[in-house]
């Protein structure tokens, strides 16, 4: 591949970004194996049942991450991958309860899972490899990892042995000891060491089964992930990213098939991990009964809603979701669609974000630094209106669009935010009171304003004053 013209993009110097790397334990300068080629690998989902709000962070946080490395490479020199695991013992046991094939299980919840990221604007990844379409690449790489001494057969089984690979537990800074004590590991009298993790394992009868050196059989759940990886992406890859509870010991156990099959010194040259989301401060579970399915969240409150909720928080912090912020973050959007809805008469072309804003996504995707600069911005314009500067308002505007694509909000229409999907009679009922109460208040008819407010509050709508006139919604 040719190089390509450096992009437009590139106005700013230093355009360095920096991002936390789990291995090192500390913010490093990106800097990728080969700029024409940049790759990144996300944990994506297990698809037997509805996604939670917990799983949809990384697939938010890593679309912001894949957003800037395409503004940064050019969107052609970027490849994300984010499988799809469709071979699991929750699908199995789904597929039987429903006495259904389960093919049939994961095509339903996969479509589902993709529609959802939709409404949260999630930009499709460049791949979305799937476990069942890469079985010769997964016993491939077990053959490799077992030619190569550090994996042996035992009943069926073919088992890593984590006491031939020095650097096992470089990743979660944990020893040996400690990462059994912290697991819930199989004991099997087949095995070597007692931390020795699966990696091809017999089918129960009525599970579906592939064919293997070792016998009919499926893959255990670590070098799923690792052998998509080669056959993808190819090794080593530049970011992989997922939830910060993935780190042990599926990134641990991924880390150690990927190097030991062809003798690499790198899997991944960084890793990236978010936070935990808590509900109301407690831990998600279905034993508390306090998990939030996104599908259900989606079909109450818009999906931008939710995906700016999921970025107030940096994304290596815990986040704790509440009532709270979801109100918070549509009063948030609401501000910053007021001012679009204000400024919608003026044409804007192609404009950068504002370099405060660049600065705050590229230390470390720094998105409530981000957020900060977007009601600079909304201040900006609603200044320039005011004051009929129509060159700053013109440029604002830009600058504010170009941010929040970035971010992956406020590319909707300004009026449809606010009419949520009114038809035209209540919309023009919703403007007659509108412009009527304003009357009233002009004429310090207090009593004709308070009927018409009570007018607006029976049609469930919620209306924003300011100085340039007023914006409503529906609540």
């Amino acid at each position: 591949m040719g190089a390509s013209p450096a992009p437009a993009t590139r106005r700013f110097d230093p355009m360095t970004l920096f991002l936390h790397d789990t291995m090192a334990r500390e913010k490093r300068a990106f800097q990728p194996l080969n700029p024409e080629r940049v790759t990144l690998y996300v944990c994506g989902p297990t698809v037997y049942d509805y996604a939670h709000i917990g799983n949809a962070r990384p697939a938010v946080v890593f679309d912001v991450l894949f957003r800037v490395l395409r503004r940064l490479y050019g969107a052609e020199h970027v490849i994300y991958a984010r499988n799809v695991t469709d071979v699991d013992d929750k699908i199995n046991a789904k597929a039987a309860t429903e006495g259904v094939p389960i093919a049939e299980i994961t095509a339903r919840y996969e479509a589902v899972y993709l529609e959802d990221m939709a409404r949260l604007n999630v930009t499709p990844p460049t791949l979305a490899p799937h476990v069942t379409d890469h079985m010769d690449a997964i016993t491939g790489q077990i053959a490799a990892i077992v030619e190569a001494g550090h994996a042996y057969a035992a009943e069926g089984h073919v088992l890593f042995d984590v006491g031939s690979f020095a650097d096992y537990g470089a990743l979660s800074k944990r020893s040996l000891d400690d990462m059994i004590a912290g697991a819930r590991v199989e004991v099997a009298p087949y095995k070597k060491n007692a931390a020795d993790f699966v990696l091809w394992k017999p089918s129960k009868p009525g599970e579906p089964e592939w064919p293997s050196p070792w016998g009919p059989g499926r893959p255990g759940w670590h070098i799923e992930c690792s052998a998509m990886i080669e056959a993808a992406l190819g090794l080593p890859i530049d970011i992989h990213g997922g939830g910060h509870d993935l780190i042990f010991p599926h990134h641990e156990n991924e880390v150690a098939q990927g190097r030991c099959a062809h003798g690499d010194p790198v899997y991944a040259r960084y890793w990236v991990h978010n936070g935990f989301l808590t509900m109301d401060a407690e831990k998600m579970s279905k034993s508390l009964g306090n998990v939030l399915l996104l599908h259900d969240l989606v079909k109450a409150v818009p999906g931008e809603v939710v995906r700016w909720a999921l970025l107030a928080a940096h994304y290596r912090a815990p986040l704790d979701w509440t009532d709270g912020l979801i109100e918070q973050s549509r009063k948030n959007l609401d501000r910053l669609y007021g001012a679009l809805h204000r400024a919608r008469a003026l044409e804007t072309g192609p404009a950068e974000p504002r370099p405060a804003f660049l600065d705050a996504l590229h230390d470390d995707l720094n998105t409530p630094g981000a957020i900060a600069t977007l009601f600079e911005l909304s201040s900006d314009l609603e200044k320039a209106i005011t004051a009929g500067d129509l060159d700053a308002a013109v440029r604002a505007k830009g600058e504010l669009l170009a941010a929040g694509e970035l971010l992956g909000v406020l590319q909707g229409d300004p009026e449809a935010w606010f009419e949520g999907g009114a038809d035209a009679e209540t919309k023009a009922e919703v403007e007659r009171l509108i412009a009527a109460r304003d009357a009233a208040r002009k004429a310090r008819d207090w009593a004709e304003a308070d009927r018409i407010r009570d007018a607006l509050n029976a049609l469930n709508v919620v209306v924003m004053d300011s100085p340039q006139g007023a914006t409503w919604r529906f609540r």
